[in-house]
């Protein structure tokens, strides 16, 4: 009998994040850039004989059973899951499974952790129910499950990021999306990791009504927040460029210059946690950063100088936040089999 798994990375959103959101990526197009790390969602699926499809999640601590005949109510519990294998199972088919779940960082982190797991359950079972599908496909795929069947806010950028892996520069239009694997030098790799620190605020958040808000800000062609996520945009490719060409202070100091506009969307993005971390750490050598995700909660991406790493670690760990090890990722998301 053989044991299916699949693990896709969670990620780092550099700049661009909401230009991705609708209704700006509809009218106005957006850009991301991002890289995924050595953080990961795991899904593992188990046949059985007996036609109950048995879900395990670690994250939330809940096992349920659901026959394999019959119709998923999408009801909160387990719906990300549910979803995706309604999406992908041969419904005459009353083939029984295990299916067991779990991530590396918490719901509300800030690292796409959500729209991860939904591409490592679509990857899992494209192999389990022998449904080949391209990266594209993958991704796409799971932005319809999230955003389509069950309603969740946010953008796109987390689904690519999972299927693709790596440093990419991704562009969305109203109807399509391009993914760019950027070429960055071992030094540049190896230099960007030495001056960047992950610490997570000791906060998760939901990010639905900070997106709702920035979605209606947008929608209603606020000003100020067209304004500002016109600068994200911009601030993207110009980090994208001081990548290329192994910029990093200027990287650094349009990190900065990203989050100051990001907070400038709406209203709930930072909060007085937050605010201290990022102003300990600017003030004791750190030259940029901001807060992963939508707002609220979760990582602060820190870039500061190697020479200051230690002092900003105890600066942050005195103010309640926790700095955590991580390594760059370059495979996106990946399935095998073992044999029980």
């Amino acid at each position: 009998m053989a044991l299916h798994r699949c693990k896709a990375p969670l990620r780092i959103s550099f700049a661009g994040g909401g230009t991705d959101v609708d209704p700006y990526r509809s009218q106005f197009g957006g850009c991301t850039l991002n890289t995924t790390i050595d953080k990961y969602a795991y899904v593992s699926c188990r046949p059985r004989k007996d036609g109950v499809i048995q879900v395990q999640s670690l994250d939330y601590d809940i096992v349920a059973k659901y026959h394999a005949a019959d119709a998923f109510e999408m009801d909160g519990e387990l719906d990300l899951a549910k979803a995706v294998i309604d999406r992908l199972r041969d419904s005459r088919s009353e083939k029984g499974f295990d299916l067991f779940m779990h991530t590396d960082a918490p719901p509300g982190s800030g690292l796409g952790s959500s729209s991860t797991v939904v591409v490592a359950l679509i990857s899992l079972f494209a192999d389990y129910f022998q449904r080949p599908m391209t990266p594209y496909e993958i991704a796409e795929l799971a932005y319809e499950v999230e955003r389509g069947d069950l309603g969740l806010k946010g953008g796109m950028q987390d689904q690519y990021c999972a299927t693709f892996g790596g440093f990419n520069f991704t562009e969305y239009t109203a109807d399509n999306v391009i993914v760019t694997p950027l070429r960055l030098s071992r030094e540049t790799l190896n230099e960007l990791h030495y001056n960047l620190i992950l610490c997570y605020t000791g906060q998760t958040r939901r990010s639905a009504g900070i997106i709702d808000d920035q979605m209606d800000h947008i929608a209603r062609n606020d000003a100020d927040a067209l304004k500002a996520t016109h600068a994200l945009k911009d601030l993207c490719v110009q980090m994208k460029n001081a990548l290329l060409r192994g910029r990093l202070t200027e990287f650094g100091e349009l990190l900065h210059a990203s989050w100051t506009q990001k907070q400038r969307i709406a209203s709930d993005i930072s909060n007085s946690k937050i605010d201290t971390l990022y102003e300990e750490a600017r003030a004791h050598g750190a030259i940029g950063g901001k807060l992963l995700g939508a707002g609220g909660g979760g990582y602060l991406l820190l870039f500061a100088p190697f020479t200051q790493k230690h002092i900003i670690h105890e600066r942050l760990e005195a103010a309640g936040g926790q700095p955590i090890d991580f390594n760059f990722d370059h495979h996106g998301a990946v399935t095998w089999r073992v044999s029980e």
